[in-house]
């Protein structure tokens, strides 16, 4: 990876016209201009009973997305498992007086950082947002957090279920919520700098071309956004949705958000 110009797209679509999207995604480049970061969270949409908290998910993720950009352009000392522990921190304390943290429910999000400099790639994946990252030479590599897929049979047959047994729990999956120790359940590596080109940070609502529909492997998803852009795989998406034949489990259409950088 190279430290000159930056180059960078982002789109994110709401599930609905009607319903506020929950998806966050920043990309930044600090002062001295070498290096960057970005960030991209999906926020995780509670049923329709009680989450314990008076705020929304849309102000959890601009809150903990805000924190998550802020320190890993400032503090290059930390980790980006510890960036991700102290923003969880900084974010529960703004609303720890007047919300019931400890809600399974409580508002919380998946979580894909990136951050590099001249050196190395530092990354951080937390749940099923995915991070693709496409060496010089085009060979592309999925960070995935793949939790979910390993799942005891039946453990999402309903909300319910999944919050009582499998929702931030041993053998579950685990989400940032208000427990800053979560961040070392991600999945975290670094890669040397000259192996990484470019990186495409994904939701699941945009995943969805790979992971549900099948359309083709990550560097074909790759390839998709780099002809047609971040708008144009979720367009893709959108219209593989409409099929009647799509049997979804919880939402025909998920936020969905396409983060690439180019260096």
């Amino acid at each position: 990876m190279q430290t000159g110009p930056m180059q960078s797209e982002i789109s994110s679509v709401p599930g609905s016209p009607e319903s506020a999207n929950e998806d966050w995604a920043s990309v930044a480049v600090p002062s001295s201009g070498q290096g960057g970061a970005l960030v991209v969270l999906d926020g995780v949409t509670p049923p329709i009973d009680d989450d314990g908290c008076v705020h929304s998910v849309p102000w959890f993720t601009a809150r903990l997305g805000g924190a998550l950009t802020e320190l890993s352009g400032s503090r290059p000392d930390l980790t980006l498992t510890e960036v991700l522990s102290e923003a969880i921190r900084r974010t529960a304390l703004a609303h720890r007086d007047t919300c019931d943290l400890s809600h399974v429910r409580t508002p919380q999000a998946t979580v894909v950082l990136a951050r590099w400099n001249a050196v190395d790639v530092e990354y951080l994946v937390l749940s099923d947002s995915v991070l693709l990252l496409r060496s010089p030479e085009g060979v592309v590599r999925a960070v995935v957090d793949d939790r979910l897929d390993r799942l005891p049979p039946g453990s999402l047959a309903s909300h319910a279920i999944a919050d009582a047994t499998v929702r931030n729990k041993e053998g579950g999956f685990y989400t940032a919520a208000a427990d800053p120790s979560v961040a070392v359940r991600a999945v975290t590596g670094r890669v040397p700098a000259a192996e990484v080109r470019a990186l495409v940070a994904m939701t699941d609502g945009a995943t969805r071309w790979t992971e549900v529909f099948g359309m083709g492997d990550w560097a074909d998803c790759f390839a998709v956004v780099d002809k047609e852009g971040p708008r144009g795989l979720i367009a893709r998406v959108r219209e593989l949705e409409a099929s009647p034949s799509y049997a979804y489990r919880w939402k025909r259409h998920d936020d969905a958000t396409v983060v690439r950088v180019e260096v």
